[in-house]
């Protein structure tokens, strides 16, 4: 187990590293630069601004420059639109935000949409199969962008039941629309993941095997059936947990959150090279890490893997 997991690991440091090269190359490579505005800057006083930054370096030099700076200082550069912050300063003030709303979302998603799965599963070609599979194709269908105005409309401006927008210092009553509208989306995914992952298993030899010794059905499905039929779902968890926790940029603009997607949208907009670089490899990491753990954590569920491996 533990070469399996020196093998994953091993991987994870040239990958991050492509990322960080290529996420590099195309930001320079869009038009346009952080000091270009609307407002021509004079020529000496535009050189000075790229000689204090390094953009006057050959672009290999400038990829050097930066990566030593992330090695040996963890460092991700100053903000060029944001002169009296960092970046390291600007992500560290606003990802417990992200983090908050993405952790509470596929808490949600994952707790509501595995038991809505295995009603599914357990009650096939039902009434309750069906319902639960309309609701799944629904979240599926309908995206984030046009669930939250709607939700924020109706529950927050009509009826006012909770705020339409703001983060209120992470409040609860501030945390329901967005976690709501931010869950859907996965909560329809790991139900149908669920539901397929559980038919199949209920399916196979081993759980026949359990039920032709006489164990009781609700002991053949917790110890036997929903370990392996929840396989699937764990391969989507890493991958979701991340986009949810730093792409969730639509959301955040929706309700005027302070999370990582203001700074996102923002850079990305303004050519801000070193925020947009230090979100994307923030993300990059989460993913990484997160696939690392869902990869360890399926050799654990399927010892089939380990075996293969």
């Amino acid at each position: 187990m533990i070469w399996f997991a020196l093998r994953r690991l091993m991987s994870a440091v040239p990958t991050l590293f492509i990322v960080i090269f290529a996420s590099f190359m195309i930001m320079h490579a869009a038009p346009g630069g952080p000091f270009d505005g609307e407002r021509q800057l004079p020529p000496e006083i535009e050189q000075n601004l790229l000689a204090k930054y390094d953009l006057d370096k050959p672009l290999l030099e400038q990829f050097y420059l930066y990566m030593e700076g992330i090695v040996t200082e963890f460092d991700f550069g100053p903000s060029f639109k944001r002169e009296d912050f960092t970046v390291t300063e600007l992500i560290s003030q606003s990802w417990h935000v992200s983090a908050r709303i993405g952790i509470s979302a596929l808490t949600i998603a994952l707790l509501v949409g595995a038991t809505l799965g295995c009603l599914a599963a357990l009650n096939q070609n039902s009434w309750i199969d069906y319902f639960v599979m309309a609701l799944a194709m629904t979240g599926i269908t309908i995206p984030s962008f046009v669930i939250a105005p709607v939700l924020s409309l109706f529950f927050g401006v009509w009826l006012n039941l909770v705020p339409s927008a703001g983060w209120g210092g992470g409040a609860i009553p501030n945390m329901i629309l967005p976690v709501f509208a931010l869950s859907l989306g996965p909560l329809a995914v790991i139900a149908r993941l669920t539901r397929g992952g559980m038919i199949e298993v209920l399916r196979s030899n081993f759980v026949r095997t359990a039920r032709a010794k006489g164990l009781p059905e609700g002991l053949v499905i917790r110890r036997h059936a929903l370990r392996a039929g929840l396989l699937p779902v764990v391969s989507y968890l890493g991958p979701a947990m991340a986009a949810l926790m730093t792409g969730s940029l639509v959301i955040e603009r929706i309700f005027g959150l302070p999370g990582l997607g203001r700074y996102f949208v923002d850079g990305a907009l303004q050519r801000d090279y070193t925020l947009v670089l230090g979100v994307v490899i923030l993300y990059s990491t989460l993913i990484i890490t997160l696939n690392f753990i869902v990869d360890v954590m399926y050799g654990v569920l399927d010892p089939r893997v380990r075996a293969s491996q």
